[in-house]
């Protein structure tokens, strides 16, 4: 399961029942605030505003605490540590889900497959 990880030293985030930590919720490792915009999965630098949702408000500080009704917080791959950008995070639940339907090998399709589409 991917972990949510602070920012700053990467000391797991123990959430209890919460999906998100409080607006002024900061890291039991570093005190670093938690909810905020370098741990946010939209943040990206090169986005305007830095942010991948357009219509958010600018935040001068972005270690700082925010309000950001948009925030969620970004997921670290458990094994290496690095951040699972949302793309991989939303394929992996997909294929969870559904199973690996991409896949083009014979033995994988779903069975009946070739049944469907016979003349």
């Amino acid at each position: 399961m991917p972990l949510k990880k602070c920012h700053k030293c990467h000391t797991d985030w123990e959430s209890g029942d919460k999906r998100q930590p409080g607006f002024k919720e900061t890291c039991v490792g570093c005190n670093a605030y938690l909810h905020c915009c370098r741990n946010c999965r939209f943040h990206r630098p090169s986005a305007h505003n830095q942010c991948y949702i357009p219509n958010t408000e600018w935040v001068g500080d972005r270690s700082g605490a925010n309000f950001c009704e948009e925030f969620e917080f970004k997921l670290s791959d458990p094994a290496t540590g690095e951040t699972i950008p949302a793309r991989e995070d939303a394929k992996t639940a997909l294929d969870t889900l559904f199973g690996n339907l991409g896949s083009t090998k014979q033995d994988d399709r779903p069975s009946g497959f070739d049944d469907l589409f016979r003349r």
